[in-house]
């Protein structure tokens, strides 16, 4: 899940809105375009409203969602998705504590990061970052440790599910190369007449994305995630 921003007129004026898009793999792997919605700002009514209409469409069997740390977004998954797990893009939580990291401690800082997310299980990864931390405090990056430390444990969900899937589920790269196919297309274009024509322009463009190899092609193998649940259910009930 993320939302893209476009420029739009409104009340004579050039504000900015943001369209929702969602996409997500099939039982047979394939990843498929969702949905896609104009969200106005990306707070918890427009997710909301996102989700629900999503809902209402006939999505079920949500086991995972990818996003950025958005709190509209955070609110609105127990809600609508209640059994559905949140997972925070890796990436996005780099960038997010490299806003305060000094910029030639920026590559030692990125490697240290990177480590964590390297480690065979979520147990060792949460202990290596306490390592990091540590080392973070020892660094005099007093601000990077914090931000570990508050966010670390949302970027490890990923864990918990087979895997032959962690390099594909830890973060929302693959919506974020969609992204900026729908900006290289509207830039050209400026600011929208309205909501709706931005609307239009996307979804033309995600169909266009969805009828190449992009959707054609198995991009995870679902059978690892099937074989995971049925040695769970298998545990719980023997236990």
């Amino acid at each position: 899940m993320d939302g893209v921003y476009l420029k739009r007129s409104w009340g004579g004026e050039i504000q900015n809105v943001s369209i929702l898009v969602a996409i997500g793999v099939s039982k047979d792997g394939c990843r498929e375009i969702i949905g896609a919605a104009e969200g106005m700002k990306e707070d918890k009514e427009s997710w909301h409203s996102f989700f629900v209409w999503l809902k209402e469409r006939g999505l079920t069997g949500v086991r995972l969602i990818i996003g950025d740390k958005n709190l509209g977004m955070l609110e609105t998954i127990p809600e609508v998705f209640p059994d559905a797990r949140y997972q925070r893009c890796t990436v996005h939580f780099y960038r997010n504590i490299f806003s305060v990291t000094p910029r030639k401690k920026m590559k030692t800082v990125a490697m240290m990061l990177k480590a964590i997310h390297a480690q065979e299980s979520k147990e060792a990864a949460r202990e290596k970052s306490r390592q990091v931390a540590e080392k973070l405090q020892e660094m005099k990056l007093s601000s990077d440790a914090k931000k570990l430390q508050d966010g670390i444990e949302e970027t490890l969900t990923y864990m918990d599910f087979p895997t032959q899937h962690w390099t594909r589920i830890r973060t929302n790269n693959t919506i974020e190369r969609l992204n900026r196919e729908i900006k290289r297309r509207t830039k050209a274009i400026g600011a929208f007449p309205d909501g709706q024509s931005a609307l239009m322009l996307v979804c033309a463009r995600l169909r266009h994305v969805a009828g190449t190899q992009w959707g054609a092609r198995r991009y995870m193998n679902m059978d690892h995630l099937i074989h995971m649940e049925n040695e769970q259910q298998s545990d719980t009930i023997a236990g």
